[in-house]
C-alpha cells in the first residue's frame, strides 16, 4: 500500500532535521508543501534533499481555510502518491502542533493510504534552547498558545506565545502586571535570529516568525528600558 508521511522539518535550521525525516524525504516519490505564495520555510529547510523529486504545492486561500480546502488537499495527496510508493507532506515545526497537517490527516483516515507522523523540533523548543531559557520545571504548568489570552497567565507558571507580530504591547503589559519575565525570540535558528529582553526592541520588531517565552517570577520584577 502507498504511504504518506506527515513530517516536521523543525524551526528552519537543516541541521535540526531528524534522521528519520531525512530518510523518508530522500526515499519519497513526491513531496507535498503548503503553498502560502511566499517564503516556504519547510521547503527551504529540505531543499538539499529533494533534487529531482516531484514537488506538489498545495494551495490554500488567504484568510479562513474551509473544510472544502482541507478535503481538496487530501484529494491532491491521494491523486499524486503512486501505488506502493510514498509521499511526504512537510510542515515547519512539528505536524501535531498548530499544523495544517492535523486537518488533512483527518480527511485521509480510512482511505487507501497508510499514514505516519514524523515528529519535528517545535520552534518554541528551539527558541528556548537558543535563549537558554527553561520552558518548564518539575511541578510547574506550561502553556502554549498562538493567540494570547490574559486569563492563561492566571493558571500558568511559564508560557510560550507564538506569532506575536500583533498586540505586543498588550501582551507585555499583561505579563508584567502578573509578574512574568519575558524573552523575545525572532526567527530562531535562522540567519535573522534575534533574542532580546528589551521592551523597546520587542515593540519595534514586526517579524511574523517570532515568539515570547515568559516565566513567572517572585514579587520583584526586573527593570526594562
Amino acid at each position: 500500500m502507498r504511504k504518506i508521511y506527515f513530517t516536521g522539518t523543525g524551526p528552519g535550521d537543516p541541521e535540526l532535521l531528524t534522521r528519520k525525516a531525512v530518510r523518508v524525504i530522500r526515499e519519497a516519490d513526491v513531496i507535498f508543501v503548503p503553498d502560502n505564495r511566499g517564503r516556504n520555510m519547510a521547503l527551504d529547510t529540505i531543499k538539499e534533499l529533494i533534487s529531482g523529486k516531484k514537488v506538489c504545492r498545495i494551495g490554500f486561500p488567504m484568510g479562513e481555510v474551509t473544510e472544502y480546502d482541507y478535503g481538496k488537499a487530501a484529494r491532491i495527496i491521494l491523486d499524486n502518491v503512486p501505488w506502493r510508493g510514498s509521499g511526504v507532506f512537510v510542515t515547519i515545526g512539528d505536524p501535531m502542533i498548530y499544523s495544517t497537517a492535523i486537518y488533512i490527516m483527518g480527511r485521509l483516515e480510512g482511505k487507501s493510504i497508510e499514514l505516519e507522523v514524523v515528529p519535528g523540533i517545535p520552534s518554541f523548543v528551539a527558541a528556548a534552547a537558543k535563549a537558554q531559557k527553561p520552558l518548564v520545571s518539575k511541578g510547574e504548568v506550561f502553556s502554549l498558545c498562538d493567540y494570547f489570552r490574559k486569563d492563561i497567565l492566571d493558571v500558568s507558571d511559564s508560557m510560550a506565545v507564538l506569532k506575536t507580530s500583533k498586540d505586543k504591547m498588550d501582551i507585555l503589559d499583561s505579563m508584567e502586571d502578573k509578574g512574568f519575565w519575558y524573552t523575545y525570540v525572532r526567527e530562531a535558528t535562522l540567519p535573522g535570529e534575534q533574542i532580546t529582553e528589551s521592551r523597546s526592541e520587542i515593540l519595534e520588531d514586526q517579524s511574523y516568525i517570532s515568539m515570547i517565552i515568559a516565566r513567572r517570577q517572585g514579587e520583584d520584577k526586573d527593570v526594562r528600558d
